[in-house]
């Protein structure tokens, strides 16, 4: 929301390059092969649609031609067992095209990178991992100095993709990204290990069960935003400004020395070459997760959704999904709806959402007679989906964020959040938000610190379903 506000624009006929971003894909009749192509070592990719472990779904807003991406490259670099996830959001006046580029070659870029580095290796025998019941070992770091390089040669590879691509982009005359750029969060599963690259501001969340078998979200990225102190800190440095608008005061934006342009929302993205002498970067922070019994699936979605959806609710949404496939879908259908009650003077923003299932069988199907439902404060909600059945939502756990020893991130207003405190705000308008993550004390280096579950997991009081939701994914 409010990514760029300092230019106005219209979209015309030369810029609806590809009709297949202006529809609402129905995953259900597109499930088939016929959406999927090759790509580099083999891979199988997919643009829309569903399989047996994802489900994919974007829908245009309403302000203009739909600026969001998104791809799944399954049999990564030629591997059965490596799946590569990305929803890109773009913005400013050529953003839909900036996004677009990134979602059709980053992903080749990686695959070339992890090719000559020789990082397909990455299975047990490379990665020292903890048994299910280590529960003193913290999933977010490897076990030993041979998983730690191994990491630390991943996260080096992505972010030299990410500025690969980036230079690309300023050098393709095809592409005006002077003002307008792309946000993005990207995930490469490989047997139990993720790994997690964010650019901006779109998010990945992770659904896992506590001991008492409730859905907990844990955060896996963080919402870089220009009011993140260290975010705010380099681009302050580098002369660039940070402040909100007297109009919105909740949105802090990124703006050029000597001209109030072009009021940037997010700290990091891909293009924006405005900027980029100013503190706006487009490295992405690494981070790694050891998956384990307990995780079902990740969500990865652009901010139209956690603009209007909080993590536990976008949770528990996909869990309750009576078909997989259809759980992008579902999830974007209770956001736009969520835009319209919430912020009915607002204009819907774009939204795209990739679910990766991490299990043969979906949760439905093992235990979902009883399913966590949408939050009870939201009886808007209701009004539009009397069959849905609803349970409070209790607040979240969120992954504690990676931070080199010389960053020290806390919330601006806010005191650093402790293992008894949690994140609630998701609000529409929380742009300046930093995802509610907490700050790492230990200093530890990029490739040992990486995304941390909250030792406890909240409970999520669950309801049994009332009524079918058939006509809610219709």
């Amino acid at each position: 929301m409010g990514a760029c506000c300092s230019t106005e624009f219209h979209f015309g006929p030369e810029d609806a390059d590809d009709p297949t971003e202006h529809k609402e894909y129905d995953i259900e009749s597109n499930a088939g092969d016929d959406d999927v192509f090759s790509g580099d070592y083999g891979a199988r990719v997919r643009l829309h649609g569903a399989s047996k472990f994802i489900s994919m779904f974007t829908q245009q807003g309403k302000k203009g031609v739909n600026q969001d991406a998104m791809t799944v490259w399954e049999e990564f670099i030629g591997d059965k067992e490596m799946t590569f996830c990305g929803v890109f959001d773009g913005h400013g006046p050529y953003g839909h095209k900036v996004s677009r580029h990134v979602r059709d070659n980053l992903p080749s870029k990686l695959s070339t990178g992890i090719k000559s580095s020789h990082l397909n290796n990455f299975d047990n025998s490379d990665v020292n991992l903890s048994s299910d019941g280590d529960s003193d070992h913290d999933a977010s770091k490897p076990k030993d100095a041979k998983s730690s390089l191994l990491l630390s040669s991943w996260e080096t590879c992505l972010m030299k993709c990410f500025k690969e691509m980036d230079q690309e982009l300023s050098l393709d005359a095809s592409i005006d990204s002077y003002c307008s750029g792309a946000t993005g969060v990207t995930v490469t599963k490989k047997g139990r290990h993720l790994l997690i690259a964010n650019l901006g501001d779109s998010r990945a969340v992770l659904c896992s069960r506590g001991n008492k078998n409730q859905l907990i979200p844990i955060q896996l990225t963080v919402d870089l935003k220009p009011n993140v102190p260290s975010e705010a800190e380099r681009i302050k440095k580098n002369n660039g400004r940070v402040f909100a608008m007297e109009e919105e005061p909740e949105i802090f934006r990124i703006w050029m020395p000597d001209e109030d342009c072009p009021g940037l929302a997010m700290a990091r993205a891909f293009g924006d070459f405005c900027l980029k002498d100013y503190g706006l970067i487009s490295t992405p922070e690494v981070s790694y997760r050891r998956l384990t019994n307990n995780d079902e699936f990740v969500v990865l979605a652009t901010d139209g959704i956690w603009d209007v959806l909080t993590n536990e609710e976008v949770i528990n949404i996909v869990a309750s999904a009576r078909k997989r496939s259809m759980a992008a879908k579902l999830l974007v259908k209770y956001a736009v709806n969520m835009w319209r009650t919430r912020h009915p003077g607002s204009r819907i923003d774009d939204c795209a959402v990739v679910c990766l299932f991490l299990k043969s069988k979906t949760i439905l199907a093992r235990s979902f007679s009883e399913v966590s439902r949408v939050s009870a404060n939201h009886t808007e909600l209701a009004e539009n989906f009397s069959e849905v059945s609803r349970a409070s939502v209790h607040h979240s756990e969120i992954a504690a964020v990676p931070l080199k020893s010389r960053t020290v991130r806390q919330h601006v207003g806010r005191p650093p959040l402790g293992p008894d405190h949690t994140n609630n705000s998701n609000n529409s308008n929380s742009e300046h938000d930093g995802g509610g993550v907490e700050a790492d004390s230990h200093g530890m280096s990029r490739a040992d610190s990486f995304a941390v579950a909250s030792p406890a997991g909240n409970g999520l009081s669950q309801r049994r379903v009332a009524k079918s939701m058939e006509s809610v994914e219709a």
